[in-house]
């Protein structure tokens, strides 16, 4: 089967003393976290901070030492594929790392690989977020954030 890495972060900027998180919208619907392959010879971090550029425009962040989360899944690598080509498309085993990154950037540019972006307090981020996996991140994230405000 094959295997795919990729790296993420949970983006956050404070505002009045609470963090707001970066939720990105997907051409396929959902809304998660900036995060993308590694390339060869890179670094997660490096992952990080380039994904984070090239999903976001946001170019000053600071990734947030002892936070770290993974998650697991299997996807079809049917993008772009129809009817029984869809059907047919080999299950993949993804496996990401995320990081808690921070910003003061406001501005966000988002790529084309998303339709759409927001800004958004815990509550309001956890109930626009779609997967499950996504909401245990953040809800991890959030946590640190508060144990460890500087």
């Amino acid at each position: 089967m094959p295997k795919e890495k990729s790296a993420g972060a949970v983006i956050f900027r404070m505002e009045n003393s609470k963090p707001y998180y970066l939720l990105l919208r997907y051409h396929s619907g959902h809304w998660e976290f900036a995060k993308g392959h590694i390339e060869e010879g890179e670094s997660n971090e490096e992952t990080v901070r380039r994904e984070i550029e090239e999903e976001t425009g946001i170019k000053e962040v600071k990734i947030i030492n002892g936070f770290k989360e993974y998650i697991k899944y299997f996807f079809r690598a049917s993008y772009g594929l129809e009817g029984e080509e869809k059907k047919k498309a080999p299950w993949i085993f993804k496996l990401v790392v995320f990081y808690l990154a921070q910003t003061r950037e406001i501005e966000v540019k988002i790529s084309k690989e998303h339709k759409d972006f927001i800004w958004l307090p815990f509550e309001g981020a956890l109930k626009k977020l779609t997967y499950k996996n996504a909401k245990n991140i953040l809800t991890k994230a959030n946590n640190f954030t508060i144990e460890h405000k500087e």
